[in-house]
């Protein structure tokens, strides 16, 4: 199968091209400068030169191939409703093109702000119309308008070498301010995924996933947000602070916004259906070998 996707040079979508390639499929890589051009090409992937906002180009990749899994975000989180409607736009440019084809398109989506179901996120757990990033929600209107799309729900922290993301952030605030915080008690959860088996889970989605269907790829089901402090700390010999209010805010910035969510969450049905299964270490022993 050739494969088109966007984000192809970035930290998950570069194990994702690795992944489709090492499986036989070629891949169709959006990049945007000749460094991601280079990656993408080192990976072995064709490149096609282009952002998200270049409509024509996404038309072009998807037209192009025989599938699609969308792993671009404008990972700006100070202007998130900006990234929010960039996505939502260039889903919806390359579900269209889609339509009536049957060919698939695999989109990302997150974990964090889904409602729980008996003390977890589950398959079943749907957004709220006013969540503020919109992938998951124009993926599902796609899939009822006939567009073969399907949604990996990925963990807020996809963890392995290089990541940096959300644990690299906390552990920068821990340095800068000379404590590790957690939010209020720190007992609300988070899940992890390494980005090698969320490799996998795309590429499972793209062969033998279901339209209009919902994956959770998630590793690790609930890990407490002070048990993350605490680590940092111990590792760091730091103090390890609860923080709430202004104070939450101060420490945390932007990703206070993120970091009280509790969004403990099962892959029970994820992995039945895709015949998925995460096998590489967990966030805390990636986080221990490889963060500090």
């Amino acid at each position: 199968m050739k494969v088109f996707v966007t984000g192809a040079s970035g930290f998950i979508g570069s194990a994702v091209v690795r992944e489709l390639i090492s499986a036989g499929h070629q891949v169709i890589g959006l990049a945007r400068s000749e460094k991601s051009a280079k990656v993408v090409n080192d990976l072995g992937g064709e490149v096609l030169t282009g952002s998200l906002e270049d409509l024509q180009i996404l038309k072009k990749g998807t037209s192009l191939a025989d599938g699609v899994i969308h792993n671009a975000f404008f990972h700006d989180f100070t202007q998130f409703s900006k990234a929010a409607e960039m996505d939502k736009i260039a889903i919806n440019t390359m579900g269209e093109a889609l339509l009536g084809t049957g060919k698939p398109i695999v989109v990302t989506a997150g974990i964090l702000g889904l409602p729980l179901i008996d003390g977890n996120i589950t398959e079943e757990s749907v957004l709220s119309a006013s969540f503020a990033r919109y992938s998951e929600t124009t993926a599902v209107v796609l899939a009822e308008k006939g567009v073969n799309a399907s949604v990996i729900r990925l963990a807020p922290s996809v963890h392995d070498k290089k990541d940096a993301g959300f644990i690299p952030f906390i552990i920068s605030q821990a340095r800068k301010y000379g404590i590790s915080a957690y939010p209020e008690d720190g007992n609300n959860h988070w899940t992890a995924v390494h980005r090698l088996d969320a490799a996998k889970a795309f590429r499972l989605a793209l062969e033998k996933g279901t339209k209009g269907a919902l994956y959770n790829v998630v590793g690790d089901t609930r890990i407490k947000l002070k048990t993350i402090a605490t680590l940092i700390g111990d590792t760091l010999h730091l103090p390890v602070v609860s923080l709430s209010g202004d104070k939450l805010t101060k420490h945390f910035e932007w990703m206070s916004h993120f970091i009280a969510s509790d969004s403990p969450a099962t892959n029970l049905k994820t992995q039945e259906q895709l015949g998925w299964k995460p096998t590489e270490i967990g966030l805390l022993e990636d986080m221990q070998q490889n963060y500090f």
